[in-house]
């Protein structure tokens, strides 16, 4: 309070003879920017969904894909697992979940299952690359509407192998093959089958895409204590068991795993294909609170962020300020005559 009275008059003084030499650059003070300079805004929430293996239990996707549209949550990126990856690469191509049933509905196993008697497998494949890529418009993975990769396994080395760019078709093909009735799909130099093997629903993959926020459909096949009725059943099966490991951890990284209730469903009971859609459905909408809350709470992270940088911007700007006033601003600021540097 001393030091104020004292500098008080001093300070009248200096800032009349501001008043005198207004034009000159020397006696202004250097005040601080009239706006903030303002922190990035808080960036959209991305989601993304991760669409497992199953076979025909992968109708209940398309199930998942409605409710998830309907309640305006239609996911950014997309990524798939064998029949994940056959219903990811149609909706990823621009299709929206309605037209999705409507090809479901319309489809005859006919046009994606071609016999042929080989050491390697009895369905060659071909007819489900061509259906895919008729579908897709013979678009490449790297020019769909959406981000979409496609999850399979190299044969050589059982290593994950993640298609993101490339013949559509073929990447799904590969993602589909099942050991034993699959031919494997030569790519390059390597051989390529089922992605459930490493992958039975790929979340790393959506992350990986970019994806904030995973949503995961799992749909595999469970041991229940009781054997498949068929050879594919059992190689289905067989399968999930060996990537059911692999597929605990990876499904615990997801942000909300659905599980549509599709265990009755064999891997070739295409008649039940709305069924499957009913119970995607059904499961998508119990998940919608917990997805809700999950983006809340990201959304609620990235503002607080946002907040400390703006917080930092302002302190940074108040500084600067501060440094570059002239020797009378100072000593007004002193004796509380300056508050052009003052913090909003």
């Amino acid at each position: 309070m001393r030091m104020a009275a004292f500098l008080r008059p001093l300070v009248y003084l200096g800032l009349a003879g501001l008043a005198a030499c207004a034009n000159s650059p020397a006696g202004k003070a250097t005040a601080p920017a009239a706006e903030a300079a303002a922190a990035p805004a808080p960036t959209p929430i991305k989601i993304g969904i991760a669409l497992g293996g199953g076979a025909a239990k992968g109708f209940a996707h398309i199930g998942v894909i409605k409710m998830l549209e309907a309640n305006g949550l239609a996911p950014s990126v997309v990524a798939g697992t064998s029949a994940g990856s056959v219903v990811g690469a149609l909706y990823a191509s621009g299709m929206n979940a309605f037209e999705l049933q409507e090809k479901a509905v319309a489809l005859d196993e006919g046009r994606i299952r071609d016999l042929q008697l080989s050491s390697g497998g009895l369905v060659q494949g071909r007819k489900l690359e061509d259906y895919v890529n008729a579908q897709v418009h013979g678009k490449p993975l790297e020019q769909l509407a959406k981000p979409f990769v496609a999850v399979a396994t190299r044969l050589e080395d059982g290593e994950r192998t993640v298609f993101a760019r490339g013949n559509t078709g073929q990447a799904v093909r590969a993602s589909s093959s099942i050991p034993g009735v699959f031919q494997p799909v030569a790519i390059g130099k390597f051989h390529f089958v089922d992605g459930g093997i490493v992958s039975p629903v790929p979340v790393d993959a959506a992350r990986q895409l970019g994806a904030d926020v995973v949503i995961a459909v799992d749909i595999s096949n469970k041991a229940r204590g009781k054997s498949p009725e068929h050879m594919l059943g059992a190689l289905n099966q067989s399968i999930a068991i060996m990537g059911q490991k692999l597929g605990q951890a990876e499904l615990a990284r997801a942000d909300v795993v659905i599980r549509p209730q599709v265990l009755d469903i064999g891997p070739v009971d295409f008649n039940q294909r709305a069924s499957a859609i009913m119970e995607g459905e059904k499961a998508a909408l119990a998940a919608m609170p917990q997805i809700r809350a999950r983006i809340t709470q990201l959304q609620a992270e990235r503002a607080q962020t946002t907040r400390v940088a703006q917080q930092k911007i302002l302190e940074a700007q108040h500084q600067d300020c501060l440094d570059k006033r002239s020797r009378l601003h100072k000593l007004a600021g002193l004796a509380g005559l300056d508050d052009s540097c003052a913090l909003p």
